[in-house]
């Protein structure tokens, strides 16, 4: 099963994709959509819709997770926010592509067993549960893997080994 994880943001919008083959994961592709600075919105959309077409058509998935909104503090960053998942979102759409949904704190429990984890512990579980030689260069790239392995884990995946509690030996 192919999965594309997608971190939205309309300056940069994370992308990954992994193949999930019975227990195993295996990094496919992975990086960071950058809207033209200067742009306005709906251009900054449209880059976003665009380059996910692009993706899905070069590599199909069977499946897309995207990050759920969360509550930020600033009203209009959690509406451009939404309008950027949207776009994500209908990119899957229009090629039949099925969305789940993971809130932020969903993927740092299903990676590491805590939803507070921090960015950093997130990215270490990323690269362990590829097994890649070093953590993905982007933040927004390693999160969208972080996305597409929660969803691979969700439903009916592998779950990862239980965090050590206290001094286990």
């Amino acid at each position: 099963m192919i999965i594309l994880g997608i971190d939205p943001g309309s300056r940069c919008t994370g992308y990954g994709l992994i193949e999930r083959s019975g227990n195993r994961h295996r990094l496919l592709d992975a990086g960071a959509i950058h809207t033209p600075r200067d742009a306005d919105l709906p251009a900054r959309l449209r880059v976003i819709h665009e380059a996910l077409t692009e993706i899905i058509e070069s590599r199909p998935p069977d499946a897309a997770a995207i990050e759920d909104v969360f509550n930020a503090r600033n009203a209009r960053s959690s509406l451009i926010l939404g309008q950027a998942r949207g776009a994500a979102m209908l990119a899957a759409a229009l090629n039949d592509i099925p969305v789940a949904e993971y809130a932020p704190r969903e993927v740092k429990l299903a990676l590491t067993g805590n939803g507070a984890a921090t960015k950093e512990q997130v990215r270490f579980m990323v690269q362990r549960l590829l097994g890649l030689d070093k953590a993905p260069a982007s933040t927004d790239a390693s999160d969208a893997l972080g996305i597409a392995l929660c969803h691979a884990l969700r439903s009916g995946g592998p779950r990862p080994p239980a965090p050590k509690k206290g001094n286990a030996r």
